[in-house]
């Protein structure tokens, strides 16, 4: 019992999750052009829409995340303000809190994510180009015991489910006068969180 609580230090709380580092918090996000944009083209019905994801850490004893945001790149953010700016089901942030099921590296990915805090977010959602969005950080990060990326990249979609290419990607590539990046290697949040190395150890909406 001692050794538990001494493990989860100021993590466990009544009512609320014993965060372990390098968990990973897959957010339904507020409501914004973009977020809804990227669930239109990831989400399923009936299910939550994962829009972000961050990484749990500790910084300077408290819990936090270790994000890459559109409005401040890759930072440490409170936990409490992450959750506060999340969606809410019944009241409750809709984040779901999920953990690898094999931790052998978990260490090691949070220590290469901190690498990337300052990096400016990535708009244009392509790899290796000095920015990161939230899961590129993930997938740069979390590596298996061969080197290998734990996360795989698929073919970006941008798409609806019925094939439509929503007005705010073609006004926001136009913006940067860039393609769009569909069929591109690349991840998010939705697919990551189906991966089955991954488990739900906690909700915070239920």
């Amino acid at each position: 019992l001692y050794i538990g609580i001494l493990l989860c230090g100021f993590s466990c709380a009544r009512n609320a999750p014993c965060l372990h580092p390098g968990d990973l918090l897959f957010q339904v996000g507020e409501t914004s052009e973009m977020t809804g944009a990227i669930t239109a083209a990831t989400g399923k019905e009936r299910q939550l829409n994962y829009s972000h994801v961050g990484i749990a850490v500790r910084s300077r004893g408290v819990d936090s995340v270790l994000e890459a945001t559109s409005d401040g790149g890759v930072r440490v953010t409170a936990l409490g303000d992450f959750l506060a700016r999340s969606a809410r089901i019944d009241g409750r942030p809709a984040v779901t809190v999920m953990r690898l099921r094999d931790t052998t590296g978990v260490a090691a990915a949070i220590e290469r994510a901190r690498k990337f805090i300052g990096q400016p977010y990535d708009y244009s959602f392509r790899p290796d180009n000095g920015k990161m969005y939230c899961s590129e950080l993930v997938w740069e990060s979390y590596l298996a015991p061969d080197g290998s990326r734990r996360f795989p990249a698929r073919p970006m979609n941008f798409r609806t489910a019925d094939g439509r290419l929503p007005q705010f990607w073609i006004d926001h590539f136009a913006a940067m006068d860039q393609p769009i990046p569909e069929g591109v290697p690349g991840t998010n949040p939705q697919d990551m969180s189906r991966e089955k190395f991954l488990k739900i150890v906690y909700r915070y909406w239920k």
